[in-house]
């Protein structure tokens, strides 16, 4: 066998190990950051009184207890 038929069957088997922990990682990053977004520009305006932060961050909260 060649070095580049090894080389394929070894990216075959190797090279996508992990791929999906690295994209959840990501959409878990991308959520975090428009959540934070969210909470930030709430509390600074006059929409519901920063109810929508709270909202949020109340119900992240009780998310966080229930894996406890």
């Amino acid at each position: 066998m060649g070095y580049r038929t090894m080389g394929r069957a070894h990216a075959a088997l190797i090279g996508t190990r992990g791929q999906g922990t690295v994209e959840y990682v990501a959409l878990i990053l991308l959520v975090a950051v428009v959540l934070a977004g969210v909470v930030a520009a709430t509390r600074k305006s006059s929409i519901g009184d920063g109810g929508i932060a709270r909202t949020i961050v109340a119900k992240l909260k009780e998310a966080l207890d229930g894996v406890k």
